[in-house]
């Protein structure tokens, strides 16, 4: 098992890293990363970079918290993927059947209605947090419109190919080009998601690639979040270990141009994209393409490009319209942001990092003097009541400060009252439902975990005013 995240890093792709084998940290190891200042001598870090041997007690903590976190996570992996899989099944066993009493209606007349992993109708957790598909609150000719479809592709990518190609042709009208079920070739598995579809119009076509986020019960996805590790690469910067790897980081070899894969073996997510837009884009010289994704998706949506620009490929680079992203994690150091900028603005290309209110992720991982990173681009912060604030950074930066505790507590609250409200006042779009509910009173705990959910962040892009910001970019 260790050698399956083992780096193998080769002094070609990265001039410098620092990564962490949660596989190969015992106790009394993890005990010694806290007293000693020397990071090369611990078996699970793997780190060749001046100064990184030697770290701050700071940011020796956070390695410790970040291996922990990720060794419990490996260790609860399997009842954990159990124990969602039956709440799923619950979910869409009442929904599909009408409710409790229906079930046992149902039932003694031979009507229950058995759900399927792999149906149409079949909803993930994520997905029945908030049901809203349609896409009739938003014209083509709004300057919202291509947030909004950003947005809702990014949430319905967690549901099954099944659904999101019948959703898509039938309902949304648009071509389902795939669901992409990709390799992560550090940890030996298909872990990554990714949908790709169509929007074609007279004027122009437009590609919409949306990677999946982080699902509540895949313990790989949190170590893949969790995980601090970093690659220094020539000419960019530091990125985050484990988002490198979820896109398609192969080890030994980094980021090549060309590759020779095995076919049996699922694709890699950054060269399966690349390959579908190539062809579509060679095809067609008027259509471009958007990335996009929430969670861990937007993190991938924006490291994207990054390989792009390192490559040069010039066709894709020329083609990309925009990147959108809800709740995206930081993925890399400031070096990294600088030539990131340098690069959209140089491109012409829009960058917009959508952050609602308390959400916990677009605060991680820290941005201080014990980890190296950084936020860049438009960050468009929205409050509880929806209202746009244009900044270059969210409020409370680190999320974890005592003088913040109160006030995300008094915001949870009401933002539990405003689920009794919001239909009332903005129609019923915006009804939430009974699950939805119950995710809100997590809140009262931990207020910005509910506050990371889809549903507020489509909220956003409908309620919020953010097609001042559009007319005026």
């Amino acid at each position: 098992m260790a050698s399956k995240r083992k780096s193998g890093c080769s002094k070609e792709f990265a001039e410098s890293y620092m990564l962490l084998n949660p596989e190969d940290a015992d106790f009394f190891d993890l005990l010694g990363v806290l007293f000693s200042r020397k990071l090369g001598n611990r078996r699970f870090v793997e780190c060749d970079a001046e100064g990184a041997v030697e770290g701050s007690f700071r940011h020796r903590w956070l390695i410790f918290v970040s291996v922990v976190l990720q060794k419990f996570l490996m260790y609860v992996a399997k009842p954990l993927a159990f124990f969602g899989s039956c709440i799923e099944l619950l979910i869409n066993l009442l929904l599909l059947n009408g409710g409790f009493f229906r079930i046992f209606i149902n039932f003694l007349t031979c009507n229950l209605v058995i759900p399927k992993r792999d149906a149409p109708n079949y909803l993930s957790c994520i997905g029945n947090l908030d049901v809203r598909v349609k896409l009739d609150a938003i014209k083509r000719e709004d300057s919202r419109y291509y947030a909004s479809i950003a947005m809702m592709a990014s949430k319905v990518s967690y549901e099954n190919a099944a659904y999101l190609k019948d959703l898509i042709t039938n309902q949304w009208k648009m071509q389902f080009v795939g669901f992409y079920d990709c390799w992560n070739d550090f940890q030996e598995k298909a872990m990554t998601q990714l949908l790709v579809l169509l929007d074609k119009h007279e004027e122009r076509d437009t590609y919409v690639v949306a990677f999946r986020g982080t699902e509540p019960f895949d313990a790989d996805a949190w170590c893949t979040d969790l995980d601090i590790s970093w690659y220094g690469i020539p000419g960019i910067g530091k990125m985050h270990g484990g988002f490198m790897k979820a896109l398609g980081l192969q080890r030994n070899v980094g980021w090549p141009k060309e590759i020779q894969w095995d076919e049996s073996v699922p694709p890699l997510a950054y060269y399966v994209v690349r390959d579908i837009l190539r062809k579509g884009l060679s095809e067609n010289p008027n259509a471009k393409f958007i990335l996009t994704g929430h969670s861990l998706g937007g993190a991938l949506a924006i490291l994207y490009p990054t390989i792009m620009f390192l490559h040069d490929d010039k066709l894709l680079i020329e083609r990309l319209e925009g990147i959108y992203t809800f709740g995206q994690p930081r993925v890399g150091d400031e070096a990294y942001a600088e030539f990131m900028r340098q690069k959209l603005r140089e491109n012409s290309i829009m960058y917009c990092r959508f952050v609602y209110c308390n959400d916990i992720v677009p605060r991680l991982p820290y941005d201080d003097k014990g980890l190296l990173f950084k936020h860049f681009g438009v960050c468009l912060f929205f409050n509880r009541r929806y209202e746009l604030r244009v900044l270059d950074e969210e409020p409370n930066k680190n999320y974890f400060s005592p003088w913040s505790v109160i006030p995300m507590m008094f915001n949870a609250i009401l933002e539990i009252i405003r689920s009794f409200t919001i239909a009332y006042i903005n129609g019923p779009l915006y009804r939430e439902g009974w699950f939805l509910f119950g995710f809100r009173l997590f809140g009262l705990l931990i207020p910005g975990i509910p506050a990371h959910g889809p549903q507020d962040y489509i909220n956003s892009t409908l309620l919020g005013s953010i097609e001042k910001h559009f007319k005026a970019d």
